[in-house]
């Protein structure tokens, strides 16, 4: 029979691993091209994998919980032919290199005994995943050492966390006199090198360690990297929403009776954004080295944060093609996706322009980070009633007004203070005569 390797396979860019969260087959089952097998849930969204290949299913090598590193076999089918026929190639194991960004990593192929290991029992009769043996060999740690090692994870197994925490408490130990010895001799490069690899932050025994999640992991990471890219500038906005506040407040109840969503400020926020981006296009685009990529479609990301105090970026398309209530749907959907975990591949992907909205918060002002590879994102800030001077043909009056502030990160390798200035006074003239 001909065996065919269904691999864990890639969801985005960045994403290295998913956790397993169900699956729809077991052994002996037949499936047809496209059928689904498992549900996979990464730092970014949930996806439904369906089989490349119609066939049986003969072996299932990791449970619902497991996380698994990107191209490691899952399960294998079979799709018939001769006995003797070739079965796929061996797994490939990803493999990150310092020089080499998370995500796109380079896969080299697994020794014959390292795959038989990670899909079968070790000699303990103990069964681990692909991604724990790969780092317990890396960190040296023998299989009689892995035995005694306690799981949290699916049947009392070892998780990747429970690997990871259990080498830092290891090399924590050991740290100590190995880097007393080698500082008499050590060469400034090597200095250099254990100083990243030992912990500089002190603990004490009251402190709580907690270990970041895959997503928040992720967003740590390209954090950093944003502002390592871009050239942050921030400029800021006081805007008059008097008009805006007044047409929400008569028009509301209509919206719920329609629609069936509570009718908010971002979707308004967000066609003045779309309107801008068409007025500057220089601001709707992407850098790639030295060259300006201008975006065609204005695809605008909206900022939701999830009950467990992550933050994800799910992205409307073609904004300029909708009107008020498609923005607005295509938001409460977004959001409600996000928070239920259900987001696609596509829902993330695509974004030129982004929007937080820090003001659900009753903060006023913040300086957001640009999301990558974009060169600008606008914070919106709470709405307050101010005292303010209103220019009248009677002479100035002092007035109650709903005030908001705007701010814009831009990125000053393509976009300059006048630029990016403009630009947001052009979001506060729209904000400022709204008319529906």
């Amino acid at each position: 029979m001909a065996k065919f390797e269904i691999k864990m396979p890639k969801l985005g860019e960045s994403i290295t691993e998913g956790t397993i969260m169900s699956w729809t087959v077991k052994v002996g089952d037949t499936v047809n091209e496209n059928d689904t097998l498992f549900e996979v849930n990464t730092a970014k969204v949930s996806a439904e994998i369906p089989s490349p290949v119609s066939g049986k299913v003969l072996e299932i090598l990791f449970n619902v919980g497991d996380t698994v590193s990107i191209g490691i076999v899952v399960a294998i089918i079979d799709i018939g032919g001769d006995e003797s026929g070739e079965s796929q190639p061996a797994p490939k194991v990803p493999e990150t290199t310092n020089n080499q960004p998370a995500g796109n990593s380079i896969e080299t192929p697994a020794p014959q005994n390292q795959i038989q290991s990670q899909v079968s029992k070790t000699d303990s009769d103990k069964w681990y995943s692909p991604v724990v043996l790969q780092k317990a060999r890396e960190a040296g740690i023998s299989n009689e050492e892995l035995d005694h090692i306690s799981g949290t994870g699916f049947a009392g197994r070892i998780s990747k966390k429970d690997i990871e925490i259990y080498i830092a408490q290891k090399q924590e130990k050991t740290s100590q006199p190995v880097v007393a010895k080698e500082k008499e001799v050590a060469t400034p490069v090597q200095t250099q090198k254990q100083e990243e690899t030992v912990s500089q932050i002190p603990v004490s025994g009251d402190d709580v360690i907690i270990e970041m999640d895959v997503v928040r992991r992720t967003i740590a990471d390209r954090m950093v990297q944003s502002k390592k890219t871009s050239a942050h500038v921030t400029t800021i906005i006081e805007v008059d929403v008097t008009k805006l506040v007044h047409w929400r407040e008569q028009h509301k109840d209509e919206f719920k009776k329609r629609e069936g969503i509570s009718l908010t400020f971002m979707p308004a926020i967000t066609e003045a954004a779309s309107k801008a981006l068409i007025d500057f296009p220089r601001v709707n685009a992407s850098v790639d080295g030295h060259r300006i990529i201008e975006k065609k479609h204005i695809n605008i990301g909206i900022a939701v944060s999830l009950d467990d105090g992550n933050l994800i970026v799910p992205v409307i398309k073609d904004v300029d093609n909708l009107n008020l209530n498609g923005i607005a749907l295509s938001i409460e959907a977004l959001a409600k996706k996000a928070r239920q975990n259900k987001l696609t591949l596509n829902d993330i992907q695509g974004g030129t322009f982004s929007i937080t909205n820090y003001g659900s918060f009753k903060n006023i002002i913040a300086t957001p980070i640009i999301n990558q590879p974009e060169v600008a994102v606008l914070g919106v800030g709470y709405i307050q009633k101010k005292p303010s001077v209103i220019e009248t043909s009677d002479g100035d009056v002092i007035g109650i007004r709903h005030k908001i502030y705007l701010s814009l990160s831009f990125d000053h390798r393509i976009i300059d203070g006048a630029l990016g200035g403009m630009f947001l006074k052009r979001i506060a003239d729209y904000l400022e005569n709204w008319n529906q």
